[in-house]
């Protein structure tokens, strides 16, 4: 079974054996009490990486969010979320709200309807903090990060950018050749910013395959949510594990990171190319998330079950910026050209069996 549902796009694995030793998982010892030295190191390398004055590491973007957003949300505060924002934002918002906070939505990848809402609201003289992921896996493309920013501060606010399908991904200066760009620090190099109004949380899951979270933004920020960071006391901290992966993670991404986003990109374009010359349509993104694009001539579940039966393990699922169900195939650096052909050649032979089927 060839299996095109894991997001760790850089095939990044982290055996064991590729990992120095830890003598222990977990000192006991909460963040907010001692941080452990590779922990700042880990921390240090991420902000340098995505572009922030400072980072701080936390067991999830669940117990970040959690937080964040009760830190920065005062009596004066109201949050503006993009309306196809990732769940796990969302459920940090509701704590937001649970106390009190203004929470209003506005339309996805659209600063204009974003302008309105800030516009119509602003007699409460209430901050704005605008929410939105930094790349929308489901339609494959960045959100319009630096509009968002621009709203954002003329009412004296800033940008909270979920950026965990970005990180290690896409970077700076994107070519032809290279349609990621460079180095893999996320959305807000990609955009070319720099600002110390905007708050990057990921998760290390995806690109760097490791199962911790980081928070990246301006020192004040990061010292104000270590300070008052509820989950840095009440929950544990990454695993020394975790952090020896996310160590190796950040060497394998300044040796070879490159070289493997090339890669990635190549994939893609293979299965892209393939699936053109069937007539399948895909929708336009080159992320590794690549989804057939919504046809009345293909039922999506049943043209999962038809892979599945062929030997290839697509996602079948509901993107929350698109009409219906779709099937994606999520490419890894980890397949092989061989992989790719063999996903095309079931699908045409999926595809032909339904139009048969339809033709009884």
């Amino acid at each position: 079974m060839l299996d095109f549902t894991s997001a760790l796009y850089l095939g990044l694995r982290h055996a064991s054996g590729s990992l120095r030793p830890w003598a222990q998982l977990t000192s006991g010892v909460p963040a907010a009490l001692a941080t452990p030295p590779l922990a700042r190191t880990v921390a240090g390398k991420l902000a340098e990486l995505i572009g922030t004055e400072r980072a701080t590491l936390a067991r999830s973007t669940l117990h970040a969010f959690w937080d964040l957003f009760v830190i920065l949300a005062r009596e004066d505060t109201a949050v503006y979320v993009d309306a196809n924002t990732y769940p796990i934002a969302r459920w940090g918002l509701e704590r937001a709200a649970g106390r009190g906070v203004p929470v209003r939505t506005f339309a996805h990848h659209d600063p204009a309807d974003l302008w309105r809402g800030l516009t119509r609201d602003a007699g409460s003289r209430r901050r704005p903090l605008v929410v939105a992921d930094g790349l929308c896996p489901g339609c494959g493309t960045l959100a319009p990060i630096r509009q968002y920013l621009e709203r954002a501060r003329e009412f004296g606010g800033c940008l909270i950018l979920d950026d965990t399908q970005a990180l290690g991904i896409v970077g700076r200066s994107p070519v032809a050749a290279a349609p990621y760009g460079w180095g893999g620090g996320g959305s807000l190099l990609r955009s070319g910013l720099v600002s110390t109004h905007v708050l990057l949380v990921s998760s290390l899951a995806k690109g760097f395959g490791v199962p911790m979270a980081m928070l990246g933004g301006s020192a004040t920020d990061i010292a104000r949510f270590e300070a008052a960071s509820e989950t840095r006391v009440h929950c544990s901290p990454p695993s020394f594990a975790e952090l020896h992966a996310a160590e190796r993670a950040l060497e394998v991404n300044r040796a070879s990171g490159d070289a493997l986003r090339l890669r990635l990109a190549r994939l893609v374009r293979r299965l892209r190319t393939g699936l053109k010359r069937l007539g399948v349509p895909l929708t336009r993104s080159l992320f590794p998330v690549q989804s057939l694009a919504p046809s009345s001539a293909v039922d999506a579940e049943t043209l999962h079950q038809r892979l599945f039966r062929l030997g290839i393990r697509g996602l079948l699922h509901r993107p929350a910026c698109r009409p219906g169900a779709t099937v994606s195939f999520l490419i890894t650096a980890h397949h092989t050209p061989a992989a790719i052909d063999r996903a095309v050649e079931a699908v045409a032979a999926a595809a032909e069996t339904m139009v048969a089927s339809d033709h009884r």
